[in-house]
Parts: C-alpha cells; structure tokens; sequence
C-alpha cells in the first residue's frame, strides 16, 4: 500500500492524516487494493451495496441501465474520488448501477460497516474519517442537484451549455475541460450522440463556442 500512498493523499476520505496515520486507518478498516483492466466490470447493478470505491490510479465510469435498455452515465470518478458511496452507507439493499473501469485502474474497496461501526482498536482517527465522508457525501448530493438542474432543459443547447456553464463558474475559466468522451457526454445529458455532435457543430458555426477534442471554451 505504501506505494500508493501519493494517490490516498488525493483521496477525500483520507484527508487531514499523516501517512503513518493513514497506513494504520486502512489496516483497522481492512480495505482491499484491486487492479482493473480497461473495461473490467466493478460492481455490477444488483450486487450488496456494502463497499465504497477509491481510485487511486485510472478512472471508472458509473452508469444505470433504464427498462428500455437505454444506458445513462451517472458519473466518471477520476483519482481521489470516491463511489457507491452513498448506497453503502445508507445500506442498500443492493446496487441500482454497474461500475466500470473506463481505464486501466488501482482501486481501494472499503467495507462501509467498518467506517460507521465503533472501533474496536479505538482508533484517534476515526471521527475524523466519519467527518470526511460526511462532507464527501453533502458535495455528491450538491452534484447531483446540479445535474438535475442541466437535465430540466428542454432541448439539446439547452442541456449542454447548462453543463459547461457550471463548470466554468466552477472552475473560474471559460475553457472547461470535459472529464467524458462524446459518448459519456451524450449519456450523462440524456440526449442523442449524434444529435449532441450536430449541436456542438452548430454551436461552433455560430461562435458560440469553440471545441478542441475534450476542451471547450465558452465565447461569451
């Protein structure tokens, strides 16, 4: 584990801990280092919602499959941040989302009743573990309000440039860097690939925007 200590520092959950402290939590919590391939399913939707994800190296994609068979991304989790977060701790009876490594990634799984549950080694670091995870879950509920704020938009324009927007007040800069491919874009607005590619076009033609692959500068 030591060799990833540089990644757990990334790591929300984590913050705030000295790396002795830090190595010390992760033996009291049990948590277990996975390797995952590009691709590699996760969890599946329909697994026990008992273990939280960090990723320390890659990326991995958290999607839902609606009863017509249309696959939604949800969310694409990057080094540092945590998933299936929430339905772990509110002990889901199962998962309602599958996911995926959408690259080559190190992967921290965490037992969630090991974080709620009293220590049994009294460990000085625990309240301050609860704290972070708190604060990680308050963010992601904030996250989410923020998308169902992009997907009231009635029209394709409407959707995306909510997003960008956002992500430009977010950040302070009109170039946002876009942490999907096209495809991922499309599901996590709802929309149509193609037609979220024939609205880029148009948008680019009328200055509105200007896109370079995964980067898009916002021009007014």
């Amino acid at each position: 584990m030591e060799a990833y200590l540089g990644a757990l520092r990334r790591v929300a959950l984590f913050h705030g801990m000295e790396d002795r402290e830090l190595l010390s939590m992760l033996d009291c919590l049990g948590a277990r280092l996975r390797q995952y391939s590009k691709g590699d399913v996760i969890f599946h939707a329909g697994d026990p919602a008992t273990h939280l994800g960090a990723v320390l190296t890659g990326q991995v994609q958290v999607s839902r499959t609606k009863a017509d068979g249309q696959r939604v991304v949800m969310g694409e989790i990057r080094p540092g941040g945590l998933f299936a977060e929430s339905f772990a701790c509110a002990r889901a009876e199962s998962l309602p989302v599958t996911v995926t490594a959408a690259a080559d990634a190190a992967v921290l799984l965490i037992d969630c009743g090991r974080i709620s549950a009293p220590c049994s080694a009294a460990c000085t670091f625990h309240t301050r573990l609860i704290s972070n995870l708190l604060q990680v879950l308050a963010e992601k509920n904030l996250s989410l309000a923020g998308k169902l704020g992009h997907l009231s938009g009635r029209t394709i324009r409407e959707r995306l440039l909510s997003y960008l927007e956002e992500q430009a007040a977010r950040t302070g800069r009109a170039t946002v860097t876009v942490p999907f491919d096209r495809q991922a874009l499309a599901d996590y607005l709802c929309v149509d690939r193609s037609a979220l590619s024939r609205t880029i076009g148009a948008l680019q033609r009328e200055g509105v925007l200007t896109v370079r692959r995964d980067r898009f500068t916002l021009n007014f």
